[in-house]
């Protein structure tokens, strides 16, 4: 077939490679190296990405100027056949810049995933329970696309646990307190309700949901859900404790610990394979057994969710906040059998996902047939690398490469960006391109195993074109999967990027979509891009009672990462500079105290312990700007902005918290000195734990008469 003969619409991304723009034209060459002569078009506009909860971000009248050499960026337009050799040409209507300049990608700013899960988490306390009290016996699993109840009734398990999460995650990222309270209660509601604990084999087992009426609760004891029907699936398991294991690493509450070890037992005594190993996809709802022969299909078998997905979904979380050597050890395990058996490549690019109980294929299942997904092989290669930085085997790291050099081609778009769906595993005679399952739609969840897999592979490995693909899928996610309109991101965008609003791919809220993989996205990103990347410090907060703690001991490394690679910098109690941690370990031994207390922790990649971490929160009319780090030559460009955000909030009253701020030299001083005096007359300024050499300075500057130094 030759050029076609009709226009179509579709997008390009690329990079920059000539800058002549005569006749408003240039080229654009893609991710494998193509190249698209692009015109601009008389009514064409520009952008720039933005984050949620920012305006739109017009970019129009500098469009020209900005169509740099090497600069990345999306062109949205129409192509035509024209002339006697019936030649292609492209013309755009819409340009998106990721960065200010070709150097600048906006996701890689410090706070930008920070500020994305406040977003997100605002964004599900409202939809969830409105302005009213949080009580999750108002929760629903399904909501529309503006984030508003249905009729529908039903409360799954998976989908509270997966919000639980959420509202945890942001939490530790923000500090901001109604995150936590969502959490606690989510996380008590599931136990309460939704959660049967057997005494006599000490495992605890979840329902698959239940129906909430104002007079009444119906359990739902089996899954209800398409190829799962009737049985109890592995993975349903497992997702119900990704919430209370997150809330677990804030607070240390010991029941929450309890319910999860029975779960594990759960795990342990009907689901793993002690003769082939792994574990199965099923059991039965009656005898807990996975060989019943009224699971069907379902009948012993195993699959990528019930080996692959304990890792990510809460048994990383757990090992990080225990240091258990039973949870390392089954970490190691699902890492080793996936290793072992996963991998396919004499026959196919991607992994195979379906099993036997004997580990021979099984390529006539349900809806996977011979089918892969392509963010399940994403999601090996991003926690291979992290329990490679635990356990340092070589083959966790040589599939994760792998991987990563196989799915660009295979399962990615190199003409538009972003990762595809479900594709066929092997290639019919004649064809180049694996085959769609169903559709070329792009799911955010599969973006975020992109985004992930890449970013670490980055940070450990410091090779450039792990950076790229980095770079390239999170321009994407963040191009066109947040909804700037009704909040939130959108379950499925179409191979160009524009949204997929019909069926239940509409829904901010269903089975298959709650707050897990959009907040986990935030927090990993923002830990590999910060820590690993680009070398940035970040905070994380936590709130729990030394009480149930071991030998009061905190344990607050963000994710697996490379050892030595980052250390705590500060660390306050209450809003108050604390000193009893071993930067080296990430542990802080807690106070002697019977009660529940706030825990900031300052991490700062070991290369980069200088640099300034800023934080504003602005609340009501009063603004608190942290400081922490190092104010130096280096960091006044960051001290600068964040000033600067505080004069545009317009406080009555600002609070200077420097109890996590080491040291500061006389220009960072004088630059505080000189943007507060911009401040209104009747604004009352308080600067917040300055240690003495801090204090000597302001006062030297003739400051201490303008503050009140608490």
């Amino acid at each position: 077939m030759k050029n076609p003969k009709f226009t179509f619409s579709d997008l390009i991304a690329g990079y920059v490679s000539s800058t002549e723009l005569k006749d408003d034209v240039f080229t654009l060459e893609t991710s494998d190296g193509r190249s698209f002569t692009v015109k601009l078009s008389a009514n064409v506009y520009a952008e720039l990405i933005r984050n949620l909860g920012e305006p739109f971000l017009d970019h129009t009248s500098e469009l020209r100027n900005k169509i740099e050499k090497g600069r990345y960026l999306y062109a949205y337009g129409i192509f035509y056949t024209d002339g006697a050799n019936d030649s292609l040409s492209f013309e755009a209507k819409h340009i998106v810049f990721v960065g200010n300049d070709a150097h600048e990608y906006r996701f890689e700013q410090q706070d930008w995933w920070i500020q994305q899960i406040k977003e997100l988490g605002d964004f599900y306390l409202h939809a969830q329970f409105g302005s009213d009290e949080i009580d999750y016996k108002n929760y629903r699993t399904s909501l529309n696309l503006e984030g508003q109840h249905t009729t529908n009734i039903r409360q799954e398990t998976d989908t509270i646990s997966r919000l639980v999460y959420g509202f945890a995650t942001a939490y530790m990222m923000t500090g901001e307190e109604r995150y936590l309270e969502a959490a606690d209660k989510g996380t008590d509601y599931l136990i309460n309700h939704l959660c049967n604990v057997k005494p006599d084999d000490n495992t605890a087992f979840w329902y698959h949901a239940l129906d909430q009426t104002p007079d009444k609760e119906k359990k739902i004891f089996a899954s209800e859900f398409g190829d799962d029907y009737d049985a109890i699936p592995a993975y349903e398991q497992i997702y119900a404790l990704a919430g209370p294991t997150q809330t677990y690493r804030i607070t240390g509450n010991a029941h929450i610990l309890d319910v999860i070890e029975k779960t594990i037992n759960l795990f342990d005594k009907y689901y793993l394979d002690k003769e082939r190993e792994g574990y199965f996809s099923h059991i039965d709802p009656i005898n807990f057994d996975p060989r019943n022969e009224t699971l069907g299909h379902n009948r012993a078998r195993k699959n990528w969710n019930s080996v692959g997905d304990h890792a990510p979904a809460y048994l990383i979380n757990l090992v990080l906040a225990t240091d258990n050597d039973r949870y390392k050890q089954m970490l190691e395990y699902t890492a080793d059998t996936i290793t072992k058996y996963f991998p396919d490549y004499a026959n196919s690019p991607f992994v195979q996902e379906k099993f036997h109980e004997d580990w021979s294929h099984d390529q006539t299942w349900g809806w996977q047939q011979n089918r892969a997904v392509v963010g399940h092989n994403l999601k090996i290669a991003w926690n291979l690398m992290r329990m490679h930085s635990m356990f340092d085997k070589d083959e966790y790291v040589a599939l994760a490469e792998k991987i990563a050099e196989l799915m660009p081609e295979a399962g990615g778009d190199q003409q538009r960006g972003g990762w595809y769906d479900v594709v066929e595993r092997t290639l019919a005679e004649g064809e180049t391109y694996h085959r769609f399952a169903w559709h070329d739609r792009k799911a955010w969840w599969q973006q975020e195993q992109g985004i992930l897999a890449y970013l670490i592979l980055a940070g450990i490995l410091n090779k450039d074109q792990y950076l790229k693909l980095a770079r390239e899928s999170s321009s994407f996610y963040n191009a066109w999967f947040l909804d700037h309109e009704s909040g939130g991101v959108y379950f499925n965008v179409l191979a160009n990027g524009l949204p997929y609003l019909l069926g239940t791919e509409r829904n901010k809220g269903s089975h298959s979509m709650s707050g897990y993989h959009s907040f986990e996205l935030t927090y990993l990103a923002s830990v590999y891009s910060n820590l690993l990347v680009t070398k940035q410090p970040m905070q994380f907060f936590f709130k729990p009672n030394p009480v149930g703690l071991e030998n009061r001991i905190l344990r607050v490394q963000p994710d697996i990462l490379p050892a030595g690679s980052v250390q705590i910098t500060a660390v306050t109690i209450d809003g108050k500079a604390y000193d009893t941690f071993d930067a080296e370990a990430l542990t802080v031994e807690l106070p002697d105290v019977k009660h529940h207390v706030k825990v900031c922790v300052t991490l700062t990649p070991v290369d980069a312990a200088q640099r300034l971490l800023t934080r504003l929160d602005v609340e009501s009319q009063r603004s608190t700007l942290y400081l922490a780090g190092d104010i130096n030559q280096p960091s006044l460009p960051s001290l600068q902005k964040a000033l600067d955000e505080v004069l545009n909030s317009r406080p009555a009253a600002v609070t200077l918290d420097v109890s996590s701020l080491k040291d500061a030299d006389d220009a960072g001083i004088r630059a505080i000195i000189f943007e507060f005096q911009k401040l209104s007359s009747s604004c009352k300024i308080t600067i917040s734990g300055a240690n003495a050499a801090i204090s000597s300075k302001f006062e030297n500057n003739h400051f201490a008469d303008s503050a009140t130094f608490v």
